[in-house]
């Protein structure tokens, strides 16, 4: 995909000294976090033809969102035309001009890491890789953070009756963007031996980046979308009578989006004997396949060279398809935002294990932590477990991290103690799926809808937490729903917690254990459950789907309508009508019964 970068050639930049990149980027970090509006608004005064503060007016960051109109100025004071008129116009700028700082932080990033030496980046040197894994984990996501905004620039200037595509998707986008950065923030402080004065100014970096992102998702829901998706989500284009971006011009499950081809049909169905007989790479331990590790499979599918290579990189000509026959793996596998439509297919749960023990008191962050880390869009993965074994006392140690879009994790098993499952963003569907967990044990800031799975909470410690989900602001379409899921409990369980200010959780028409405390939902550390989370309830029975003594908190719904619980539904929150059919993966678009 082609990127827009107005960041300083990484080639030049290269040849300047580490300590010269941070002032002049904390410079302009500080320039455009806090520009003078005195000096804003001496420019609009001298200048008739100028642009109106008043286009920031409705942004949570005002001073970033005057930054970029001062750009504009600059950059268009000889043709006026082209400056934005209206704040609907300046959604194009402030994305444009949020895509190139995340040119010229990753820019920094590289410099920063290449400045380290090479034994930061070994993994012969443990203490020096945990204490820089904050950073690669901001490459990453900074990495992805650019796909995220380049899919925003490509798709506005693209023709949507061609690429097909759905209102939903620039929402996701930018909330994705916005994820990676407090994620970045998260790994940077877990990463307290990584040096001072670099975590320092890639954290400012994160949160400049943050306040740019959250403009321009609010310049978009606010002028494309006709209000903000603070209460239940969004994705439905008659929702709410909402006037969308693009309209997507077929509801038929028959006509499928132009990134499905015919040959990817019906995967998740198919036998493993199909499976086989189509996979780019097989991976045996005993040797009777393509390879004997799931590593070597994935260098040679997405790495190396052949026709299976140039699948990879077609973006959507079909599945990359890694199939692994029965056995344990003990490997650590990443799967970059480069590496689009995976699936990993196995022989059953229990049968194919990928485990390893990765965890945060060994000196991992929460996100590098992970046994299988995905980012790449398209990802599927059938029949395997996932496994962190590092145990219950090593606090936070992941076994699936997914932050791929139209996410399918089908028939599989995620065995972890704290933070077993971090669905970290986008768009994601889990179906007929065991997880297995003890502290907030299915946590992160995705659109993500878990159906018909068993959801385990292990007996371990006081008290467990299902859930821990982390919305940072009120227009992310983001949110937790559980229906039709089974939650089973040895010891005192809670459905969930607030991480973050604008968290939002639902279970729905599921089956609670008796274990489950009748309050129902806990406070985060410290007391603190703010009055904008969104937590629901909706026809759910067991011993413990009483809501009567129920947390009172403003932010708790303890009787969802059916209509506030269709928007968690798949065809609500993920759009899935949309996309889940070519899957051949089964599942309930709406309300059960």
């Amino acid at each position: 995909m082609e990127k827009i970068s107005h960041a300083t050639p990484r080639s030049k930049l290269i040849f300047l000294s580490v300590s010269v990149i941070m002032k002049i980027f904390l410079s302009s970090l500080s320039a455009n976090a806090n520009p003078a509006p005195t000096q804003f608004s001496r420019l609009v005064r001298s200048a008739p033809g100028a642009i109106s503060s008043n286009l920031c007016k409705g942004t949570p960051y005002k001073a970033a969102c005057e930054s970029v109109l001062l750009s504009l100025e600059t950059n268009y004071k000889d043709n006026s035309n082209a400056l934005p008129k209206t704040p609907k116009d300046l959604f194009g700028h402030s994305v444009q001009f949020t895509l190139g700082h995340a040119h010229s932080a990753l820019d920094l990033a590289s410099i920063i890491l290449s400045q380290r030496g090479a034994a930061a980046t070994t993994t012969t040197t443990n203490h020096l890789v945990a204490a820089g894994g904050g950073l690669h984990d901001c490459m990453e996501l900074l990495e992805d953070t650019l796909d995220q905004l380049s899919n925003v620039v490509m798709n506005r200037k693209n023709n949507p009756a061609t690429t097909k595509t759905h209102p939903q998707d620039v929402h996701t986008w930018l909330s994705a963007a916005l994820t990676n950065q407090e994620t970045c923030l998260e790994s940077l402080d877990q990463s307290t031996k990584f040096e001072p004065e670099y975590r320092g100014i890639m954290g400012t970096m994160a949160r400049n980046l943050s306040q740019h992102i959250s403009n321009s998702l609010s310049l978009f829901v606010s002028n494309f979308q006709g209000g903000s998706s603070s209460s239940t989500s969004s994705g439905n284009k008659n929702n709410n009578g909402r006037k969308l971006l693009w309209d997507w011009d077929s509801g038929s499950n028959k006509d499928f989006p132009g990134w499905v081809s015919l040959s990817e049909r019906k995967l998740l169905e198919a036998s493993t004997g199909e499976i086989e007989m189509k996979a780019h790479a097989v991976v045996a331990k005993d040797g009777s396949g393509t390879h004997k590790t799931i590593g070597e499979a994935i260098r040679a599918v997405l790495g190396g060279g052949g026709a299976a290579t140039t699948l990879a990189a077609g973006g959507g000509g079909g599945k990359n398809v890694i199939y692994i026959k029965a056995g344990t793996y003990k490997e650590t596998l990443k799967f970059p935002t480069k590496q689009k439509n995976v699936m990993l297919v196995g022989d059953g749960k229990g049968k194919t294990i990928i485990t390893a023990s990765k965890n945060a008191e060994d000196g991992s962050t929460t996100y590098d932590s992970a046994t299988v880390g995905v980012m790449g869009d398209g990802f599927m993965a059938r029949d395997i477990t996932f496994e962190n074994s590092a145990g219950p006392n090593k606090h936070q140690a992941v076994a699936l991290r997914v932050g791929s879009d139209r996410a399918v994790i089908f028939r599989c098993s995620i065995l972890g103690y704290q933070d077993t499952l971090y669905t970290l963003s986008k768009r994601q569907f889990y179906r007929d799926t065991d997880i297995y967990g003890t502290v907030d044990f299915i946590f992160g800031n995705s659109a993500v809808v878990l159906q018909n799975c068993n959801i385990n909470a292990r007996s371990y410690g006081e008290r467990n937490f299902v859930t821990a989900q982390g919305r940072t602001s009120p227009e992310q379409n983001t949110g937790i729903s559980i229906h039709n899921c089974r939650i089973n409990a040895g010891s005192v369980t809670y459905l969930g917690r607030p991480w973050k200010q604008y968290s939002r959780t639902v279970f729905m028409q599921s089956a609670l254990a008796g274990s489950i405390h009748p309050s129902g939902w806990y406070p985060w550390a410290g007391g603190n459950n703010p009055k904008s989370v969104y937590y629901g309830e909706y026809q759910n029975s067991g011993p413990g789907a009483s809501t009567s003594g129920r947390v009172k908190w403003p932010g708790y719904h303890p009787v969802l309508t059916s209509s506030e619980a269709q928007g968690f539904t798949v065809g609500g929150l993920i759009a899935g009508n949309q996309w889940l059919p070519s899957t051949g993966v089964s599942y309930d678009s709406g309300l059960i019964g």
